[in-house]
């Protein structure tokens, strides 16, 4: 039997899937969470096998969730169940050691199907996903690029970026430039919609 923990704050998804899983005479769902930041907790609690996760959930995103597991040596493989197919996250995904990247709108017989192939030691990538991800090529931005970009999509002004980085403002509007220019964007908001819909940031 496997030991499944589905975690996603979407309740009905989540019970939905946790009740289709459950039709499958290998696998069995012993937690689930609706938070990102319950993770770790509950695979401590219920050793898994595998840990579904979702990617946007509140607390914390399902990839950090999934560093956060690896970091910490634990057991359980872990899959990431996503609508969003952003080639960063992939890619963050595998740098991470997340072995499954299934799409939420997948047949439950796919995602049971990626579960028993991790379980066993493979690799589960959904191939729309997979093949996004290697047209889209690496990130281009520096670690402090999509640091200006992080804070500048949450809607703080130049002077207040740079009073959080300790730069000067005009250090940080050549680091918004590089950006632009590297997106190929026109405007810094621009920019960062262009690095969230690639999943770069």
């Amino acid at each position: 039997m496997i030991r499944v923990l589905l975690a996603d704050d979407e309740h009905l998804i989540r019970g939905a899937v946790a009740a289709l899983l459950g039709l499958e005479a290998d696998l069995e769902v012993v937690a689930e969470v609706g938070r990102g930041d319950e993770v770790a907790a509950a695979v401590a609690a219920h050793d898994p096998d595998v840990a579904v996760l979702d990617i946007e959930m509140p607390g914390l995103d399902g990839l950090t969730a999934a560093e956060r597991l690896t970091a910490a040596g634990a057991r359980c493989a872990v899959c990431i169940l996503t609508s969003f197919g952003r080639p960063g996250y992939l890619r963050r995904a595998m740098a991470a050691g997340v072995r499954g990247f299934v799409a939420k709108d997948a047949p439950t017989q796919e995602l049971a199907a990626a579960i028993r192939k991790i379980h066993a030691g493979g690799r589960y990538l959904d191939a729309e996903l997979a093949a996004g991800a290697m047209a889209a090529g690496d990130n281009p931005l520096t670690e402090r690029e999509r640091e200006i970009l992080r804070l500048t999509g949450a809607g703080a002004e130049t002077a207040r970026v740079a009073a959080a980085l300790h730069l000067s403002e005009g250090t940080v509007r050549n680091y918004l430039s590089s950006a632009m220019a590297k997106l190929g964007e026109p405007t810094r908001l621009a920019a960062v919609r262009a690095a969230e819909q690639m999943g770069w940031l």
